[in-house]
């Protein structure tokens, strides 16, 4: 299990493909190079102004010394202008401990769901029930958020897994996501 970012950035009407551009060519070597492991890589069906994608740490410390050495290095500083230039937020990121998922190649869409459920043992009784390994389930991970200049959201219990699977009896949050660079 490893410590996993889910990103969820929203961004300004029409930049979502030169974000997506510079990010293939720039930014999955550059965040690589230190350490990261990414994820999945998406756009919202939904939404044309939304980019979703996951990273991947062993551990918080790994997290923190990765994060530090990508923004502080030559890849971050010589593109971040442009990037930053597409984002309206960049701050919807659930901090998750669980497997980093990347889609199969030739994947042409995914459903990601984000679940609050009401106890651990109900969610639980329901996960044997209806996930498998292939749903890559992520659970909150609620350590500290130790690289403060990026903001997770916190105060939350979430559960998210990848693919089709019975509705929960719980809220629930559907992405449909389109893979990127697969």
């Amino acid at each position: 299990m490893s410590i996993v970012e889910l990103r969820q950035y929203t961004l300004r009407p029409g930049a979502r493909e030169t974000l997506i551009e510079l990010f293939e060519r720039e930014f999955v070597t550059g965040q690589q190079a230190v350490g990261i492991t990414l994820g999945g890589r998406f756009r919202d069906l939904d939404d044309p102004d939304r980019f979703v994608w996951l990273r991947a740490f062993p551990d918080m410390a790994r997290r923190r010394r990765a994060l530090e050495a990508f923004y502080t290095g030559p890849v971050w500083l010589e593109h971040r202008e442009v990037a930053n230039a597409t984002m309206v937020d960049s701050d919807d990121v659930l901090l998750l401990r669980g497997p980093c998922f990347t889609p199969e190649p030739g994947t042409r869409e995914v459903v990601a769901t984000v679940c609050r459920p009401s106890e651990a043992a109900a969610f639980d009784a329901y996960a044997a029930r209806h996930l498998n390994a292939g749903h890559a389930l992520h659970r909150t991970e609620h350590a500290e958020n130790d690289y403060p200049r990026l903001p997770v959201r916190t105060g939350e219990d979430v559960r998210v897994w990848f693919g089709p699977a019975e509705p929960p009896p719980w809220p629930v949050r559907r992405l449909r996501l389109e893979p990127v660079g697969t």
